[in-house]
């Protein structure tokens, strides 16, 4: 799923080809988008300027002229593409913003998971999130998880803990603070609050240097625990390991992000089926 990083990539991409343009048409290509955006919204759209496109986490909002918002949220691997006035659709195109010079700004996403909405003015979206990283602080952080009695790595994919945060940076937060994934939320100390704020802040800071979509496969791993099971741990070479925690994929080093007492965890995924 892209995360902050590399939705404020999406969003850059979306405000140099919509913002200051007339979208002239919008077209919806699957029962999934035409159910969020149906025919009457899109026409709605048609013919208003786009005035900015904001991000809030991993939310984009395309705000019209008249005040409206069009929120759209990528899901777990929608993203833009632009295609030329002569050149077919690409694939899985969703739902397609098409400029007065015939230009098409495509949202693609192969699973069809990708939401786009119409707000009409006055009625903007409404999201319970939490900060973002470059809004966190250790008291910040001691307030979100003072009630929390879930593991750290679960708590944190809570958006309304802190926004823009996904599976791949809770891990390489994790890792950079050396807490262990399993550690009870509600229970860190102050310096690892301190330690977990930094952790945050410099993995996001990381995607954002890195620009681009991580997409896994045959590519270069570029993280320091996530998707590395198995491989030497950046800082002391031990293997990585793979859990499992609500359902998803958490990676770890089990000498720096050393157990808690007493913690128990369930067995490893086998290597063969990955999640993400």
């Amino acid at each position: 799923m892209p995360e902050l990083p590399e939705v404020e990539a999406a969003a850059q991409t979306a405000r140099r080809i919509l913002a200051g343009r007339i979208v002239v048409a919008v077209s919806t290509h699957h029962p999934s988008q035409r159910r969020a955006l149906p025919a009457r919204d899109a026409r709605r759209i048609a013919g208003r300027t786009v005035v900015r496109v904001e991000r809030r986490a991993k939310h984009q909002h395309l705000v019209l002229d008249d005040g409206a918002i069009v929120a759209v949220h990528f899901r777990m691997n929608g993203d833009w593409e632009l295609a030329g006035a002569a050149s077919p659709l690409p694939p899985f195109a969703r739902v397609v913003f098409t400029l007065a010079d015939g230009r098409r700004l495509c949202l693609v996403d192969s699973r069809a998971l990708c939401h786009v909405a119409y707000h009409p003015p006055g009625h903007p979206p409404q999201l319970a999130l939490g900060p973002e990283p470059d809004a966190l602080s250790p008291e910040i952080l001691r307030h979100a998880l003072a009630r929390r009695t879930g593991a750290i790595k679960t708590t944190l994919l809570d958006q309304g803990v802190v926004a823009g945060l996904g599976n791949i940076y809770v891990a390489e937060a994790l890792w950079r603070a050396r807490l262990h994934p399993a550690l009870r939320a509600g229970r860190l100390t102050d310096a690892q609050l301190r330690a977990l704020t930094r952790g945050i802040r410099a993995a996001i800071a990381d995607g954002f240097a890195r620009q681009g979509r991580y997409r896994g496969g045959a590519e270069a791993r570029p993280f320091k625990v996530y998707d590395r099971e198995g491989l030497p741990c950046a800082r002391c070479r031990t293997p990585v390991r793979r859990i499992a925690q609500a359902g998803r994929s958490t990676y770890f080093c089990p000498h720096c992000q050393g157990a808690p007492t007493g913690a128990r965890y369930p067995s490893p995924f086998s290597s063969s089926t990955p999640l993400r």
